[in-house]
C-alpha cells in the first residue's frame, strides 16, 4: 500500500528540486484564487503524478502548486477529490498522505458548504471546530498502514484549537464576522431534501458539505494538526431554502474568497 505513495512522492520531489513544503493547503469549490497570493515555484498537473486521481468537478483546476505564501513554503491542492466522483476513500486522501511524506507539518482545508445554523448568512466564513462523518466509508477501513499512523487514532481534538483562536483574532482585527461550528460531511452529489436538512440540524451540524472529513481523518491519523474553514454558499434553513445551482454556489464563494484568502495567508504567517 505504501509503494504508490512513495512513487508519487518521488515524482514530485524529482520535478520540484526536492522542494520541502511546511504546510499543505486544500482549496475547495470556487476557492482557487489563493493561488494568486503564492509566489509559485512549481506547478504540476494531477494527471502527470503517478497514482494521483484527476479532478472531475467544474471549478477544480487539478493542479498541485508549490511555492511561498507569506514567506512560508506551501503545497496547494488546486482542486480536491470526492467520494461521489467514484473514487475510493483511499484515492480521496491519497494526496494528503503524499503531502505528509513530502514533509508538511500542518494541513489547512477549505470548502463550500450549506448553512444549517439560522444565525449564519450566505458568503460568511465558518471555522470548523468539530465534525460529523456521514460518509458511507472512511479512509482508515482495511489493513492499517502502521507507517502512517495507529490503528485507532484519537479524534477528541480533530481541529487545532490554537489555530482556531488565532483565526478569530485575525478576523476581529480585519473587522469581519467569523463563525464557528460543526461541519457534517455527506456523500452527495445531490443536495439534501428539506427533511434531511432538518435531520442534519437536529443532530448538531451548523454546515453541510460533501468533502473535508475524509481528508481530515487521514491527516489526524498521521498526526497532522488541522485548520479548516467553510464558506457558506447557500442557506438550508426552512425559511431560506431555495433551489441552488452550481453557478450560485460559485458566486457566493467568490464574494467570500478575499476574506478566506486573507485568513489563510495571515494564519500561515503566524505559524
Amino acid at each position: 500500500m505504501m509503494q504508490p505513495l512513495h512513487e508519487a512522492t518521488a515524482y514530485i520531489q524529482q520535478n520540484t528540486d526536492n522542494f520541502a513544503p511546511e504546510f499543505g493547503i486544500i482549496l475547495g469549490t470556487g476557492l482557487g484564487a489563493l493561488v494568486n497570493e503564492i509566489e509559485v515555484q512549481y506547478s504540476l498537473s494531477y494527471a502527470d503524478i503517478p497514482h494521483f486521481p484527476v479532478s472531475t468537478v467544474e471549478s477544480h483546476s487539478g493542479r498541485l502548486i508549490l511555492g511561498l505564501l507569506a514567506g512560508r513554503r506551501v503545497i496547494v491542492m488546486q482542486g480536491r477529490f470526492h467520494y461521489y466522483e467514484g473514487y475510493s476513500m483511499e484515492q480521496v486522501v491519497f494526496p494528503i498522505r503524499v503531502m505528509r511524506l513530502l514533509g508538511i507539518q500542518k494541513l489547512f482545508v477549505s470548502n463550500a458548504a450549506g448553512g444549517l445554523n439560522p444565525a449564519f448568512n450566505t458568503s460568511e466564513l465558518m471555522v470548523i471546530t468539530d465534525h460529523i462523518n456521514l460518509q458511507p466509508s472512511n479512509p482508515l477501513i482495511g489493513k492499517n498502514i502502521d507507517e502512517l499512523g495507529p490503528r485507532f487514532p484519537d479524534m477528541s481534538d480533530v481541529y487545532d484549537e490554537h489555530m482556531v483562536r488565532q483565526a478569530m483574532v485575525i478576523a476581529e482585527d480585519a473587522d469581519f464576522d467569523l463563525r464557528e461550528g460543526v461541519y457534517v460531511s455527506v456523500p452527495g452529489p445531490m443536495l439534501e431534501t428539506p427533511a434531511e436538512y432538518k435531520y442534519l440540524s437536529v443532530i448538531g451540524a451548523d454546515a453541510v458539505g460533501m468533502s473535508t472529513v475524509p481528508e481530515v481523518i487521514a491527516a489526524r491519523h498521521m498526526g497532522l494538526p488541522v485548520f479548516a474553514v467553510s464558506v457558506i454558499t447557500d442557506m438550508c434553513t426552512p425559511d431560506r431554502l431555495k433551489k441552488v445551482k452550481l453557478a450560485d454556489i460559485l458566486e457566493a464563494a467568490a464574494k467570500a474568497e478575499p476574506r478566506m484568502t486573507m485568513l489563510i495567508r495571515e494564519l500561515i504567517r503566524m505559524q
